[in-house]
This record gives structure tokens, sequence and C-alpha cells, in this order.
């Protein structure tokens, strides 16, 4: 009786709950996600993690007040890590129907998704960036030029998930008709 009860409850837990979906354009005709009100209601998130880079170097040559030459060198890096799974938010469309997410406020702090063929109805929306530039792909993130690490995440497969449920409400009424009597 005790594992009935335990099984049914799993079984319930495991349908009510609702599974990761690649949002592609198929699923926004379905629930016809076409204004900028409507997109904002729906929680996006990452299916890989992103990895962006940055590195300043300054260098500088001087002299000294007695004569000596000093050639100094700085470096700052910066590495911005978004983990597979991260929940970002509608921020609005692209020019081109691409689909731009934030994650973190602040200017300029966004990300653009595209479908990388035009009008496909079950293509996903990958992340975007400048991937012919020499030196690995860039991108810009909060005003500054970052590199999108190749080695350590997975920026090329990465794309905007969604989760999807399906809920089904069934009412039953049952009543015992006891009969009429003369």
């Amino acid at each position: 009786m005790k594992s009935t009860i335990l099984l049914s409850f799993i079984l319930f837990a495991l349908i009510s709950c609702g599974v990761k979906v690649p949002y592609t354009n198929e699923l926004r005709d379905e629930f016809s996600l076409d204004s900028d009100e409507k997109m904002r209601n729906v929680q996006f998130s990452t299916s890989h993690t992103i990895i962006l880079d940055q590195e300043l170097i300054l260098d500088s040559q001087n002299t000294t007040q007695n004569g000596a030459l000093v050639s100094s060198s700085n470096s700052k890096r910066e590495s911005i890590i978004i983990p597979a799974g991260t929940k970002c938010v509608f921020e609005n469309f692209g020019p081109n129907g691409e689909i731009i997410v934030r994650f973190e406020l602040g200017e300029e702090k966004v990300l653009m998704f595209s479908s990388r063929v035009e009008g496909a109805k079950n293509r996903r929306y990958y992340f975007q960036a400048d991937w012919s530039t020499p030196g690995g792909a860039r991108i810009q993130y909060g005003g500054n030029t970052f590199k999108v690490d190749l080695i350590r995440g997975f920026a090329r497969a990465t794309h905007l998930v969604v989760v999807k449920k399906n809920l089904k409400k069934n009412k039953r009424k049952e009543r015992v008709i006891k009969g009429l009597k003369v």
C-alpha cells in the first residue's frame, strides 16, 4: 500500500514537471509569442556553458627623474562564465529577428541569439558572435570586447531553451442513482 502511494506521488511529480525544450519558431507560433510583452513573460535559459575572456595589456615606456629607462607592462584579465541552465530574460528583438537576452543588469550587458536558417520552423536560436574574426570569435558585452572561449565552453552549440509543461485537467463527476419508488 505504501509503495503504491509513493509510486503514484512520484509519477504525479514527474508528470507535473516541465521539460526543457529548445526555443524555435514553431514554439513561438504555437504560443503566439510575437510581441515584446509576451516574450518578457517567458523564462529563457542556456543549453550549454558560455565563457567570455577579456585581457587588457598596458605597455608603457618612460624615463624616471634620474634618467633611468623604465619599461612596464600591466595586464588585467576578466572572464565571464555563464553556466548551462543560467536563466535570462528577453530584452528585445534584433533588426533581423534575433532574440536579445539579459543575464544581469547593466549597460549593454546583453547577448544575441539567432536562428541560423531564416524562415525555418524548427530551428533553434543559437548564440551569436563574430565567428570570422582572426584569432577567435569576439563579442561586445558591457561596452567591452570579449573573446569567446571555445576550448572551455560550448558557445557554438549554445541555444536558448524554455520549460514546456503539458497540463491536462479532467473533471469527473459521479452520482449514484437510487431509483424511484411508486
